[in-house]
């Protein structure tokens, strides 16, 4: 996954991508935002796992 997949699927879901990704912290990203986590070198397809993870009640199509 790219980061521009990543980002999509973040507005796809979150009303406010932007916030969410610069101020919501992660246990499953090691205590790191998305933001935080794409600067780390993380990769974008392992930040949405652990975005999916973070909200279980996403529903199915989002994920």
């Amino acid at each position: 996954m790219r980061i521009t997949e990543l980002r999509y699927r973040l507005s796809e879901y979150f009303s406010d991508p932007d916030t969410y990704s610069r101020d919501i912290v992660h246990s499953e990203l090691r205590g790191r935002t998305v933001n935080e986590a794409l600067a780390a070198g993380e990769e974008p397809g392992d930040i949405w796992k652990a975005v999916v993870r973070h909200n279980p009640e996403m529903p199915y199509k989002f994920r």
